[in-house]
């Protein structure tokens, strides 16, 4: 119980301050980052099966709200529900191992082009500007335009959290932990270093609230305030399913439409983002997660955070991050964050007035800076260069737009999957006879590959040879792959040639003596193949293998 509540208090230090500020990020008045915070919360201590992560408004799904949801809270409420009702249909259907299509560079394509449009996007409130568009190439040419109009408190302010927050964060990386046996003043000194650094957002957004606070009294205010937040709960209901518009209403259908495929996207990048989070941390503490279960969990947080005015949320990793390092035992910790972030809706929202928004916006830099990966591109390169291809359609269509450079990547990772299954490695070696292996599974896209591999390479010999085709990586075969084996047994017998299979297992063997194949012959092993082929005189001049099956694929 204490370490949880422990961990718990420390999280919600950090919850609350970012909360409000990932709600400017949405788009969104940022009140409803709050009540974005604290249903995850409950949802997952109770279904969830990692004990570290906690769920609630994250940078990418915010990045990803605002471009879904127009700037209308109905919008996000709406989709908030919708996510989550597809969650819960995933997690009953057990559709988990649709995340395994999105491939590694893909993911860090989007979380680099996140980090560098959500930094950006704080910068006008850093520099106090204001009336700057939220399309990132709008932005950056209208913030070059206008950084003459640079307020100066807001600047200072800014930089100065943003400077605070980068030392803080270097801090904690480099803080040796203190030992039982250390001295007790050693150990309270290392206890006040460690929740200073822990809660570096929340004393940042305390401090810089009362500069602003102290600026008031005295008649003058240089910083750009957040402004009033409503105080109190939110009222649990039904999100609305239309939107009523001056000139009329929005019904369900429309609303839909215009959301269109940010229905695919929300959902499976909160998906993504949760599970990804959940197996690191398992990883490290010696735990398993059920993929399928953290869908339902997540789902059932959307679903009912819908009821409390909530956006999409997702798995959170700084702090979960924050939840593991505070040595948090159970998902119960998520009971005491969930907690403070409605005390600070029931009490505290008055006080927020004075956060000043540049302080908001230097918490959200200092967060997502270090989702940009710039060693990303120097291990594809190593290691596989052709991943750098949807890496950088990634990269670069989410500057346009985020759910462009999403698709754009998993259909670009699609592609080179099914190209690598349209064309296996194939290896010949000759001989008395041609050996063929396939380095991998033989699917029936690469069924043409295959003969034009093997009838080139038998035909062009001298003199030309038989063929014997290694199975040993074939586990199955489809109907297509069948017709075209017929097909080139069928072409090497008119030049006087034989095809035989070897080292069958056994659904493939099984499949081709259902299928009649003439002129089919098998051998147990490779070497048993090349002792009957090889008997031969001549090597491939005239067929060394036999076979009484008549076909039933192919005409005589």
């Amino acid at each position: 119980l204490q370490p949880d509540a422990v961990a718990g208090l420390t999280v919600g230090l950090t919850a609350v301050p970012q909360a409000l500020a990932y709600a400017e990020v949405a788009g969104l008045p940022l009140q409803y980052g709050l009540y974005s915070s604290f249903m995850g919360c409950f949802v997952y201590c109770f279904l969830g099966t990692a004990k570290d992560v906690t769920l609630g408004p994250t940078a990418i799904m915010s990045l990803l709200v605002s471009s879904y949801a127009f700037h209308e809270p109905v919008y996000a409420i709406l989709l908030a529900f919708l996510s989550g009702c597809i969650q819960l249909a995933m997690g009953l259907l057990h559709l988990g191992f649709l995340l395994d299509f999105i491939s590694y560079p893909v993911i860090k394509g989007f979380t680099s082009a996140a980090s560098i449009t959500i930094s950006f996007n704080q910068v006008k409130n850093i520099l106090g500007l204001r009336g700057i568009p939220r399309q990132f190439f709008l932005q950056v040419y209208e913030t070059l335009r206008r950084i003459g109009e640079t307020r100066a408190g807001d600047a200072v302010l800014g930089l100065a959290c943003l400077a605070v927050l980068a030392g803080l964060r270097a801090m904690k990386s480099r803080l040796p932990r203190a030992a039982r046996a250390e001295p007790l003043a050693a150990r309270v000194s290392y206890l006040i270093v460690w929740t200073s650094t822990t809660a570096r957002n929340a004393l940042v957004v305390l401090f810089a609230g009362l500069v602003a606070y102290s600026f008031q009294v005295m008649g003058s205010q240089p910083l750009t305030l957040t402004g009033s937040i409503p105080q109190g709960l939110p009222a649990f209901r039904l999100p609305r399913f239309s939107m009523a518009v001056p000139n009329g209403t929005v019904p369900f259908r429309s609303m839909v439409e215009d959301m269109g495929v940010g229905l695919a996207v929300v959902p499976l990048m909160g998906l993504l983002e949760t599970v990804a989070i959940a197996k690191a941390f398992a990883s490290q503490n010696d735990y398993r997660i059920d993929p399928n279960q953290e869908l339902l969990a997540l789902g059932f947080a959307n679903v009912l955070g819908s009821f409390v005015s909530s956006y999409p949320i997702t798995g959170s990793f700084g702090r979960t991050a924050v939840n593991a390092q505070s040595g948090v035992c159970t998902p119960a910790g998520g009971l005491i964050t969930g907690a403070l972030v409605l005390l600070s809706l029931a009490y505290l929202t008055s006080l927020f007035y004075y956060i000043p928004k540049a302080a908001l916006a230097a918490v959200i830099i200092s967060a997502v800076v270090p989702m940009f990966d710039a060693g990303i591109f120097r291990t594809l390169w190593r290691v596989k260069r052709l991943d750098l291809v949807p890496l950088c359609v990634t990269f670069l269509l989410c500057f346009w737009e985020v759910q462009y450079g999403i698709v754009a990547g998993v259909l670009v990772s699609g592609i080179l999957l099914l190209y690598s299954i349209a064309r296996p490695p194939i290896k010949v070696s000759e001989g008395d006879v041609l050996l063929v292996q396939l380095g991998s599974s033989l699917h029936f896209p690469a069924i043409e590959c295959l003969r034009d591999a093997v009838c080139t390479r038998a035909l062009a010999a001298s003199p030309p040879r038989s063929v014997i085709l290694d199975c040993c990586h074939i586990s199955s075969i489809d109907y297509t792959v069948v017709v075209g084996l017929a097909e080139l047994l069928q072409e090497l017998r008119k030049h006087g040639l034989s095809l035989a299979f070897c080292s069958l297992q056994d659904p493939v063997l099984q499949v081709l003596l259902s299928a009649d194949l003439e002129g089919f012959q098998h051998f147990p092993s490779r070497e048993e193949a090349e002792r009957c082929g090889g008997a031969e005189p001549g090597g491939g001049g005239t067929a060394p293998f036999t076979s009484t099956i008549e076909s039933s694929l192919l005409p005589a």
